[in-house]
């Protein structure tokens, strides 16, 4: 497999720069052929929404930042949790191989929490609700996806993936205890609390080479450059500052 670059992005950052930064990677990938693995968090609770979904939010949410995910799915309430996204270029062996790219990063993750003594497994059905599309729960952690990762059967890791043009983002959010802005969605360290995980970077620093070993033969830890960080700048002030870049 060919080589990429790994991101440790440990400061924690806003929703919107955290998802311009995602896109401004897509982009990357589709101009110049780069894949990247990136480890990251959020410097806020934040509730991201789905690129389907409408602008609305729970009242009890409204007082939280919002972002616009380019990805579908329902809304997610990031807050105790390691956020990742990969991006693949189209000349990538998984780059047109979805439900593969779901379980070989889902597999590093399993592989990597189970030297914690946390045991997760992929939920391996979906359960769609009654009545469609539309009487989906909001929250992407209230829905039920085959290829989620469960502990005792609650869902702690979702993904979600977008393509470009032959190149891939896919992100996903690894919930390590609740929100009590969510209080009904529990972390590993609510279902498992006698696991002994370590610090927050120091799980990311962990996980990020996992991942990155999991797609790719090489990997190089680098720092974010000035002309990436012009293009997160530019994706964030031209787009992801409006929700309403998708009309919704």
């Amino acid at each position: 497999m060919p080589a990429c670059e790994l991101l440790l992005d440990l400061p924690p950052h806003s929703g919107v720069w955290n998802m311009a930064m995602d896109e401004a990677l897509l982009e990357r990938a589709v101009q110049e052929g780069l894949a990247t693995v990136r480890v990251y968090r959020w410097e806020l609770p934040t509730v991201s929404l789905g690129y389907f979904q409408k602008n609305e939010v729970d009242p009890s949410l409204e007082h939280l930042p919002r972002v616009r995910r380019l990805t579908g799915g329902g809304a997610i309430l990031h807050h105790h949790e390691i956020t990742y996204s990969c991006t693949l270029p189209a000349d990538h062996p998984l780059a047109d191989e979805s439900e593969l790219l779901y379980e070989t990063v889902h597999d590093a993750i399993i592989g990597c929490l189970r030297s914690y003594g946390v045991s997760l497994t992929m939920r391996g059905e979906t359960v769609h609700a009654e009545g469609g599309f539309h009487a989906e729960p909001f929250l992407c952690f209230g829905r039920q996806d085959a290829r989620d990762l469960v502990m005792s059967g609650q869902k702690v890791l979702g993904s979600a993936q977008r393509r470009r043009r032959g190149a891939v983002l896919q992100h996903g959010s690894l919930v390590l205890k609740s929100s009590p802005f969510a209080p009904g969605f529990p972390g590993i360290q609510d279902l498992h609390p006698q696991a002994k995980l370590p610090n927050v970077e120091e799980l990311m620093s962990e996980l990020g080479p996992v991942l990155a070993s999991a797609l790719h033969a090489q990997h190089e830890v680098n720092e974010i450059n000035d002309y990436l960080l012009a293009e997160v700048e530019r994706w964030a002030s031209e787009k992801y500052l409006f929700l309403t870049w998708k009309r919704k």
